[in-house]
This record gives C-alpha cells, sequence and structure tokens, in this order.
C-alpha cells in the first residue's frame, strides 16, 4: 500500500515560498499553470490573495531535509 499524498513545500523549484510549487505538486499540475491563477485572482481580489499566500507559508510545512540525518 502506498503512502498517502502529503502537500509539502518543495526546497527545489520555488520562486518565493513554495506555496504554488506545494499545491501544483499535489494537484498533480504545472506549476506556471498556478502560478498564473495565483496572480490572476490576488489582482483581481483587491490583493488578498497576499493574505492568503502568507497563511499557506504558515500552514504548508516545508519538506524535510534529506541531506540531515534524522537519529
Amino acid at each position: 500500500m502506498s503512502e498517502p499524498k502529503k502537500m509539502e513545500r518543495p526546497r527545489i523549484g520555488r520562486k518565493l515560498a513554495g506555496v504554488c510549487a506545494a499545491i501544483a505538486n499535489y494537484a498533480n499540475i504545472d506549476v506556471t499553470v498556478v502560478r498564473v491563477a495565483y496572480t490572476l485572482l490576488t489582482i483581481f481580489t483587491a490583493f488578498c490573495g497576499l493574505i492568503v499566500y502568507f497563511i499557506l507559508v504558515l500552514l504548508i510545512p516545508e519538506e524535510p531535509n534529506r541531506y540531515l540525518k534524522n537519529d
């Protein structure tokens, strides 16, 4: 049985904090589509998207560092 899918902000391939990359990886869609949709949503909602983005930064965990040993 496979492990359930988790939403994590990637360490590689992100532009700011990795929220759009995390959503794209979780939904299995192109990250450019998510970034364009987020930008349009932010512009047309009087920049409320910025507040949502920073809330998601706090809620979505960053992926673990695979080079650090967890003993």
